[in-house]
């Protein structure tokens, strides 16, 4: 009997462990789709953030991902305040045609010179900034400019 009571106590506290650990962050999802994603920002009111990236092999692109968009403050802010887009331009991923079409598109719209580069666009799809390179100062840093942004 008291063996199947701290079993009963071990289960209630890894399903609260569980259920705590989910809500500790927002979960972020970077769309492919930039026109399901703009659709997405008008209906939302959020702004666009594109990545331009090359995910498996820039390393500044790398340190990105694990120095600012992994990190839960800017997974908090990213779910209440964007729409995430990745267009990324991989070596050794697969990658649809469709999505390798679109992103080589947008590449050339938006005049992509080197990666990463990150376009911000309005809830109406219009550019309000380019960020070019890796940007320093962690998730802090990318929250305030956006946050000035948002707010403009």
């Amino acid at each position: 009997m008291a063996e199947t009571c701290d079993v009963t106590k071990l289960f209630l506290l890894c399903s609260i462990i569980f259920v705590s650990a989910s809500f500790a962050s927002a979960e972020v999802n970077w769309l492919t789709d930039f026109d399901a994603a703009k659709a997405k920002a008008k209906s939302d009111h959020k702004l666009v953030l594109l990545d331009f990236t090359g995910s498996d092999w820039c390393g500044y692109c790398k340190r990105m991902q694990a120095e600012i968009f992994s990190k839960p403050e800017f997974q908090d802010y990213a779910a209440k305040n964007l729409v995430l887009v990745e267009l990324d331009f991989p070596r050794a991923k697969p990658q649809s045609d469709a999505v390798k079409k679109q992103n080589m598109k947008l590449a050339s719209e938006y005049e992509i010179e080197g990666f990463p580069t990150l376009i911000v666009l309005n809830p109406e799809g219009k550019r309000v900034a380019n960020f070019f390179g890796y940007i320093e100062g962690g998730p802090d840093a990318i929250i305030a400019a956006l946050e000035k942004l948002r707010k403009s």
